[in-house]
């Protein structure tokens, strides 16, 4: 009757002699009432058993009792209430030896689980380390006692009938243990509490680090660009073809070897950021700001800048090339000219300051001033290769001709000289002109020689010279055009050699004349320096040189033949490489609009895609191993093809960097969708209106595309004009997110159209998108939940002590609280108390940590 007052709450009549059966059994009935009406199932027990004292009876029933009231609201990870609280002893006692909890019998008789118990939640009640394994009693006796004395549990088991039993009772074991989970209970809110805050520490730890790699890569990426500016703008020219080719060469070997890895070292700092973005978003962090400069956009600043100078760089190597290609030439065009001329000029000062005229005879005096007359014609002849020897030094010297100098002195040494000479001809043409009166003989023949072989005898120089001269093309067409003029120079060859013959028989009747007159002439022409075995000597060599002239031309035509196979060559390839790159980033650009599949399946298409998009790397290879034979052919442009190599590596280099943004996109979506709940049908209906009005395929949505859009999904504007053209302006956009739930004034709508457009660019990006849909449906931590996780640790107060963080957290992420918490300045503050209200709201952004 005791035990049915207390189950039922309710005073039980007293039974009087005589009725003592029929009023227990009504008293047993009520009892049984109340606890059927619990929801307690009493299976074939009756209030007669229980009078009459059944004892298997009456024991099932307080079971039953127990099992409702002691054991069924325990849960631990949805399992039912016996499994549950033997995992949740399993889970408690997993870091003592020698304990190892399987049951509720045997696993419970060496008393070591439920010393385990007891010093895992009250580590101060039990010494466990002198606890043995092999005195059972001891440690049951110690444990029943301690939980009788210090946590108000009845002492519901005797030990000796535990260990003196090979199985202990089940049903027992398990009543008393259930008495320790729940004096416990406290302490898994606390435990659970941990939990949530270890959580957040470890997202927050994460994304610090994500922070810190991010900064470091893009100093080191700004640093290096820091460093190639100045050397791509650098534009002090060099002396020599060798010096400015192997600048060319260092030159490809940054396009080759060192700005690829920094290619990527962009693009994967382009993908860090964002992916730290979106992982800042998902677990409502706020967003990530880097340092000063050290914006995407100012990398991308950066880089535009490198590639700018990079451009510039190039052209203006090759034409410093082509420059000094020039100045060779024409340095080597003077040497020559003035080695002829000076040739030319040795001895003639000595010859014109003679005084032989003084003691000649009339003959001889007649002979000198003829003699005087045909060097005065030479004189004339060579005035137009003084002519071009001055001009070519004028053009080094405006080609900034780094031997200028030592040009100049030679060309005004030689003009001195050549004033000199003039000087010097008209000086000895007066004295000659004064004793002209004293000669009246004069030999015509020797004259008629003279003057007919000095202009042959230029003749032939001025072949040989350009017989022996270099020459410089580019094209079939300018050396086709150098064979026909050669070709026409070998045409004069007979009328030359006939004048040949007509000079070498006014020589043979001079001799002939001198024969049979006896005259003394001591064998020479006194008019001329010039006999007929030089004439013969140079017409041989000029013979000589048309052959080898045939052969240099007939060279530099075979090479400007191989020059015009590479330009072909080089032509074909990129004809074919350009559009195909161009092909590939207009698929690229399809696949990311259009759906086929999960999110997963377009991003495993995406990596394949990629993969046969590296594997075209060789290609690329070729082309640039012909483009390098092209340079190094000295081949500066090529009919053939629109395509440069520049285009193709900009090319390249952009498809790379779109396939890699592709997949990222597509992974931050698989991202969103898993962290927001979105399911993929929803997250296909998003992707389907928001393509169907991307029209520009630009994948971005205009103010108006995206108000379209929304309507699209099933947002009610309420206007039966705008319905009919799909279009809304700002009033009605927010009467749409009115609809949709949202209940705002004007400063509440332009906070939505910040989230959805922060950068104010006019455009609605598809992540944006997203994360507008599934904003205000997403379960995400809060300052206010890691607020009261730290109340439960603290016990309920203002503040946090050193101690109950350790106790609670990981070591780790314990000090990493500690070292972040402000101290506690409240009334009721205690030393050493720390600010958790603060810390957590600054973990979100709203507050500085």
């Amino acid at each position: 009757m005791l035990l049915l007052e207390v189950i039922s709450g309710e005073r039980l009549a007293k039974p009087e002699r005589g009725k003592m059966r029929v009023h227990k059994i009504s008293n047993v009935n009520k009892a049984l009432d109340f606890i059927a009406s619990k929801g307690v199932k009493l299976v074939s027990i009756g209030a007669e058993e229980i009078v009459d004292g059944n004892v298997k009876m009456t024991l099932g029933m307080i079971w039953t009792i127990i099992l409702r009231f002691a054991i069924q609201d325990i849960s631990v990870e949805e399992t039912s209430a016996k499994e549950g609280l033997l995992l949740w002893c399993q889970r408690k006692t997993a870091p003592y030896k020698n304990v190892n909890i399987q049951n509720f019998h045997i696993s419970w008789k060496d008393g070591l689980g439920f010393c385990a118990l007891i010093h895992r939640h009250r580590p101060e009640l039990i010494d466990y380390g002198k606890l043995r394994k092999d005195d059972p009693l001891t440690n049951l006796n110690t444990a029943f006692d301690v939980a009788e004395k210090y946590l108000d549990i009845p002492k519901m088991l005797d030990a000796e009938d535990i260990v003196g039993t090979a199985r202990p009772d089940e049903k027992a074991i398990m009543t008393y243990v259930s008495s320790f989970y729940h004096a416990f209970s406290g302490a898994q809110k606390a435990e659970t509490a941990a939990n949530r805050i270890c959580k957040v520490l470890a997202v927050n730890q994460e994304n610090e680090q994500l922070m810190e790699d991010y900064e470091k890569l893009a100093s080191d990426l700004l640093e290096w660009i820091r460093r190639t500016i100045p050397w791509l703008e650098n534009r002090a020219p060099e002396n020599t073809m060798q010096a400015m080719q192997q600048k060319l060469e260092d030159f490809r070997d940054y396009r080759r070897l060192h700005k690829p890895p920094k290619v990527q070292e962009k693009c994967q700092l382009e993908i860090n950021f964002n992916t730290l973005q979106t992982k800042l978003r998902l677990s409502n962090r706020p967003a990530f700001m880097p340092s000063e400069g050290k914006m995407v956009s100012d990398i991308n600043n950066a880089w535009g800048g490198l590639e700018q100078a990079e451009k510039g760089y190039e052209e203006w190597l090759l034409n410093e090339i082509r420059r000094l290609e020039r100045l060779d030439h024409l340095a080597e065009k003077f040497r020559q000219k003035a080695s002829i001329h000076e040739s030319w000029t040795d001895g003639k000062e000595a010859m014109l300051q003679q005084k032989d005229y003084e003691t000649a005879t009339l003959s001889e005096i007649k002979a000198l001033l003829k003699k005087h007359e045909a060097f005065e014609s030479d004189l004339a002849a060579h005035q137009d290769r003084v002519e071009q020897i001055a001009a070519i030094a004028q053009e080094l010297n405006e080609l900034d001709y780094y031997d200028s100098p030592s040009v100049n002195a030679r060309c005004q040494k030689i003009c001195d000289q050549w004033d000199n000479l003039g000087a010097l001809t008209q000086k000895r043409r007066e004295a000659l002109e004064r004793t002209e009166k004293l000669l009246e003989t004069i030999d015509q023949l020797y004259l008629e020689y003279a003057k007919r072989a000095a202009p042959f005898n230029n003749w032939m120089e001025g072949a040989m010279e350009d017989l022996q001269d270099t020459f410089i093309v580019h094209t079939i067409e300018e050396i086709q055009g150098l064979t026909t003029a050669h070709e026409q120079f070998k045409a004069t060859l007979p009328d030359a050699d006939k004048e040949r013959q007509a000079i070498l028989g006014i020589h043979n009747e001079v001799s002939k004349i001198v024969q049979t007159y006896h005259v003394n002439m001591a064998g020479t022409n006194p008019y001329t320096t010039i006999t007929p075995h030089e004439i013969n000597g140079k017409w041989e060599h000029v013979r000589q040189l048309v052959p080898r002239r045939d052969q240099a031309l007939m060279e530099e035509h075979a090479r400007q033949q191989q020059n015009e196979r590479l330009r072909k060559q080089f032509g074909a390839q990129a004809n074919v490489i350009g559009p195909w790159i161009q092909t590939k980033m207009e698929e690229i650009g399809r696949i990311s609009i259009e759906m086929h599949g999960t999110l997963e399946d377009q991003l495993n298409h995406l990596r394949q895609y990629e993969k046969s998009i590296v594997n075209y790397k060789p290609k690329i290879d070729q082309l640039e191993g012909d483009h390098q034979l092209i340079q190094e052919a000295l081949i500066f442009d090529n009919k053939h093809t629109n395509y440069t190599m520049e285009h193709i590596r900009v090319g390249w280099e952009q498809l790379l960097t779109t396939i890699a943004r592709t997949i990222n996109e597509v992974e931050n979506q698989i991202l969103t969708r898993d962290a927001k709940g979105i399911s993929q049908e929803q997250m296909n209906e998003f992707r389907a209106s928001f393509n169907h009005f991307d029209r520009d395929h630009s994948g971005t949505l205009g103010p108006e595309e995206f108000k379209a859009c929304l309507i699209s999904l099933g947002y009610d504007i309420g206007n039966d004009a705008q319905k009919k053209t799909g279009m809304m302006d700002c009033e009605d956009f927010r009467a749409c997110l009115i609809s949709m739930g949202y209940n705002m004034g004007e400063a509440e709508f332009a906070r939505i159209m910040s989230i959805v457009d922060p950068n104010r660019l006019g455009v609605v990006t598809f992540q944006a998108f997203i994360d507008f849909m599934s904003r205000e449906t997403a379960d995400t931590d809060t300052a206010d939940q890691v607020m009261a996780s730290f109340k439960i640790l603290a016990g309920d107060k203002n503040y946090i002590t050193v101690d109950e963080l350790r106790r609670e957290l990981p070591p780790d992420q314990a000090e990493y609280c500690i070292a972040r918490m402000a101290p506690y300045n409240g009334r009721d503050a205690v030393p050493g108390a720390l600010d958790y209200m603060s810390f957590s709201t600054a973990l979100y952004g709203e507050s500085d940590l």
